[in-house]
This record gives structure tokens, sequence and C-alpha cells, in this order.
């Protein structure tokens, strides 16, 4: 517990007093957010806001990471010994890392361009299929000492579905799938002061917990497992929840400065980083599934951009005044704050949802 928590600390402080560094940087670049004409005429005042500050958040976990080990290295005696570093702490921050070197080069461009057209939709998409495809095939084919993987052959909702084994092929093509759906759903999601960084503290809070609780009840701890049939087949738990603390926190230190009104924007730097880190932990946590629920605001805005596109093409009539489903309610007469803050609620009691699931499974085979 104290190297999550020191993790987390290290995060927040690092993401709170780094980010006015990276506002200041950005802004003497000139990485001003270009602001599509189209869409609500509020969002031309936020013009010239510098981008890419998820640059901030994403440096902060990677250093907080290695605090956390620190830390537990100081402890007199370590319950379950692990490698360092874990294949599964390289997976994660690699995917949130490189993600969100996919997501830079978009800013970049649309910085450069001095317009909102940054990555093609295709080289975006490729960018994300080779960051998931290289670390897919990681996840599955570099076992630890125990046999262990990060990602399982299987398909799994709060663990593993024994019937639905896919092999490791068809497991890679489920973690590519999982990595471009999370962070293509984030993006999607970012777009109004805050909303985007609120949500993902939310869910990165909740997979801490979830990989906390693994931690606490592991098939890997033998003295817990030996007097417990009820454990769970997961690869480095103690791991996965000092990132996903990790990350919350810098993004809570983040949020001090892009709620409304927003000093800086994360970009498609921050939103694929954390779409690709959260779908990382809904793998390497066995809750692929479930993640859909946990995560279930990122999924109703994908959702209404999906509708609104069918929709469009099949009828040549719109469902939403625009998506992504946001900037419908922006059009429809509410205010910025209004939207952000009744989304985080939403986002919250999908959370509440997951978390419960989650552990009346656990009540339940224990009892």
């Amino acid at each position: 517990m104290r190297a999550v928590i020191v993790a987390a600390a290290v995060a927040f402080i690092i993401s709170l007093f780094g980010t006015p560094i990276a506002i200041r940087v950005f802004t003497a670049l000139k990485a001003g957010q270009p602001i599509r004409s189209i869409g609500p005429a509020s969002h031309q005042g936020k013009k010239g806001t510098p981008t890419m500050g998820g640059v901030a958040f994403i440096v902060a976990t990677v250093i907080a990471y290695v605090a956390g080990h620190i830390a537990l290295t100081t402890l007199p005696e370590r319950q379950i010994a692990q490698e360092r570093p874990t294949m599964t702490a390289l997976v994660l921050l690699g995917l949130f890392v490189f993600c969100g070197v996919v997501g830079f080069l978009d800013d970049f461009l649309k910085v450069r361009k001095r317009n909102s057209d940054g990555l093609s939709a295709k080289g975006k998409l490729l960018g994300q299929l080779i960051v998931g495809a290289g670390f897919g095939i990681a996840a599955l084919y570099v076992p630890s000492t125990n046999g262990e993987t990060v990602a399982s052959e299987n398909i799994s909702f709060i663990r593993d579905i024994d019937w639905l084994n896919v092999g490791k092929v068809g497991s890679v093509l489920v973690f590519v799938f999982v990595i471009m759906s999370m962070s293509n759903g984030v993006n999607l999601t970012d777009g109004l002061d805050g909303l985007a960084t609120g949500a993902s503290i939310l869910v990165l809070g909740a997979y801490a917990v979830i990989g906390f609780w693994q931690y606490r009840h592991w098939c890997g701890d033998d003295d817990y497992a030996r007097v417990n049939e009820y454990c769970y087949q997961v690869r480095d738990p103690l791991e996965i929840a000092m990132i996903a603390a990790a990350a919350a926190a810098a993004c809570v230190g983040f949020l001090w400065w892009n709620t409304s009104p927003a000093r800086i924007f994360m970009g498609d730097t921050g939103a694929l980083g954390l779409g690709g880190l959260i779908g990382g932990l809904a793998v390497a946590t066995r809750t692929t599934l479930l993640s859909i629920i946990i995560g279930g605001l990122f999924v109703i805005v994908t959702m209404s951009v999906v509708i609104q596109i069918i929709s469009f093409k099949t009828t040549g009539k719109r469902v939403f005044r625009m998506s992504p489903l946001q900037h419908h309610f922006e059009l429809a007469g509410w205010s910025e704050v209004n939207i952000v803050v009744r989304f985080w609620i939403v986002a919250g009691i999908c959370v509440a949802i997951g978390l419960g699931l989650f552990y009346s499974d656990f009540l339940a085979a224990m009892g």
C-alpha cells in the first residue's frame, strides 16, 4: 500500500507544479489549439490555448512509477517478490507513452498547419494499430517466471471466461481492438474543459482499487492461495494498482489547470495516451468486458458518433444536433460547466456499477 500511496503523491505533485511549466513552454512555442469554425460559437474564445498538455501527466506518471518502486524496496519485507521493471509495467506504461506519441504527432501537425487537420484518420488508426499490436504481442508472448502473461488467451468479464478461449493470435487481435476503442473513446470525449480528464480520473481510480484488491487476493501469493480457493489469476497486480493510482493522481494535478476556463488542453497526446492505458488496465486485470461498464461514459459518447454517422449515411438525417454527444447539449443551450459536471456524474455512476459487479462476484464466490 505504501508504494501505491507514494506513487500517487509523487504523480500529483509533479503534475500540479509541472503543468504550469508546460503551459509556459507550449505558449512560448505558440503551440495553441486550433479551433474548428463549425461547432458551438463559444469555442472560438479558446483559440490559442496551449495544447499537448498530456505530456505533463504522462511524464508525471512514469516518474511516479519509479518513485513507487523505490518506496517498495524500503519495506523491511516484501510480501511478493517482483521483477524490476515487470512486463506488466512495460506494457501499461508503454501503451501510455506510445499512444501519447501518436497523439503528439497529431497535435504537432495541427499546430504546425494552424488548423484542426492533424494526422489523417487512417494515419492515426495505423499508429494506434502498430502500438496496440506491438504491446499486445509482448502481453501474450512474454511470460513471467511463473508462466503468467500480462494478457490472457480468454475473453474476460470480471475474470477469464473459460469457454471463451480465442488463442494467442485471437487474443492479440482483441487486445488491439480494446486499445483502439478506448483511446478513440477518450479522444472523442475530450473537447470540453476538464471533461475527459475528470472522467479518466474516475476510471483510473476504479482500476487502482481493482488492482490493489487483486493484489490482496492474488493467486501468486502462496500464503494467501494456500488457504483460499478463490484468488485472482493475474500478473503483477501491485504494479497495476501503482500505475493506475499514479495516472489518476497525475490527472488530478492536471485538472487544476485544465478545468474551466482551461489554461491548457491535454490534446490528442493526453487523450490517446489515457485511452491506451485504460484499455491496457482492462486487459491486465482480466476485466475486458467489464471495462465497457466502468468506462461507460466513453462508450456512450462513442456510440453517439456511430449513431450519427449511420443515421446520416442511411437516411440523410442527423439524430443529434452535433456529435460527439457533449456538443449536442452545448447547441441545446446547456452551459459547458453543466455538461461537464453532469457527464462526470454519469461516469461516476458507471464506475460505481462496475465496481459493484466486481465486488459482488467476490462475495458470491466467498459465500
